[in-house]
């Protein structure tokens, strides 16, 4: 069912509505209409939204570019079509209508975990729309599902369950407790969203890592400079997967943090910003 939220459910994870390839779409712009675009692309966690994942990114490169991250259709408080099959397919597909909708003709795009695959696949089938690529915790290239991912895409909702997630996703656990999880536990049952959530990895999960990985043909003939970024301490999301697309992508470079989850962009904030916006910004 569409989400529909009302005025008394707004919130910071509510931004502006546009219609996307037909489906209406949550998104937050910032920074200035003029500046260098960057399409933030979030990951696939239960009760994730924009806002969740990119709260400490886009106010640091809204100085620098039109920022543009928006909820994908199935998440957050973008709609969910009624008999949508949710894939690569269907999510690129609403990425290109973000795009559109917002006169986009190419962008720098930041993926996290499942959003790298989603950029990697933004980046194959239309290379025109894509300047540099950033990827984060990437899923895009084949591994053997973890146990911390599959206990994230296998989450029934409980308050207990998302603090559990939580702890597999950082380093330093006391970032989160409590009070983060009751908020995305509310996010994460919010109407129609569990369903969206269930239908999208369903078990055996491993069919979902193998859906979302690309060709290492197509990874050898992107022509776009890629940063990757990865945490040492990755529990969802094996650092082998950074390895894997350095050597495949041809004008790739690599930056890992030590003692760091799968949050770079949360737990390493300031510094994940700063890197980001030294690779993106032009030299001089």
């Amino acid at each position: 069912m569409p989400s529909d939220p009302s005025p008394q459910q707004a919130s910071p994870e509510i931004g502006e509505s546009i219609l996307a390839g037909g489906i209406r779409t949550n998104v937050h712009l910032a920074g200035s209409p003029d500046a260098p675009v960057v399409l933030l692309v979030h990951g696939s966690g239960p009760g994730v939204s924009a806002y969740a994942n990119w709260r400490l990114t886009v106010p640091a490169l809204a100085g620098h570019f039109r920022v543009i991250a928006p909820d994908v259709v199935g998440f957050g408080f973008t709609d969910r079509p009624d008999g949508i099959r949710y894939g690569l397919d269907a999510w690129t597909a609403h990425l290109v209508g973000v795009l559109d909708s917002l006169g986009v003709d190419r962008a720098h795009v930041i993926g996290n975990s499942m959003g790298s695959a989603l950029a990697l696949d933004l980046a194959v089938r239309h290379p025109q729309r894509v300047d540099r690529l950033v990827l984060m915790g990437a899923v895009g290239v084949p591994f053997a599902i973890t146990e911390g991912l599959d206990a994230v895409w296998g989450y029934e909702p409980s308050v207990a369950a998302m603090e559990e997630l939580l702890g597999i996703f950082t380093y330093d656990r006391s970032l989160v407790g409590p009070d983060l999880a009751e908020v995305r536990y509310r996010a994460s049952v919010r109407p129609g969203v569990q369903d969206a959530y269930a239908a999208m990895f369903p078990a055996p999960r491993q069919r979902s890592v193998d859906a979302l990985a690309q060709q290492a043909d197509d990874l050898r003939r992107l022509p776009h400079p890629t940063l990757i970024v990865h945490g040492r301490d990755d529990q969802v999301i094996p650092l082998q997967n950074a390895y894997d697309l350095l050597a495949q992508i041809p004008d790739a470079q690599l930056h890992v943090f030590g003692r760091c989850g799968h949050w770079t962009q949360l737990e390493h904030a300031a510094d994940f910003n700063r890197l980001v916006i030294d690779f993106l910004l032009p030299r001089t």
